[in-house]
């Protein structure tokens, strides 16, 4: 195989699996901003349990 005929290839299957995480991506973003509100009403909750 020729070296143009690998980098093809090569740039082929990274936009493939770019396009198959997209979705992922956005989960992750999603379970993120998830988190951080979680934490920020259990901080909540302490800080008034503490009063």
């Amino acid at each position: 195989m020729t070296y143009s005929r690998i980098a093809t290839v090569a740039v082929l299957g990274a936009a493939l699996l770019s396009a198959a995480c997209a979705n992922t991506i956005r989960g992750v973003g999603a379970d993120t901003a998830n988190t951080v509100n979680a934490t920020q009403s259990a901080g909540a909750n302490v800080a008034k349990a503490a009063q």
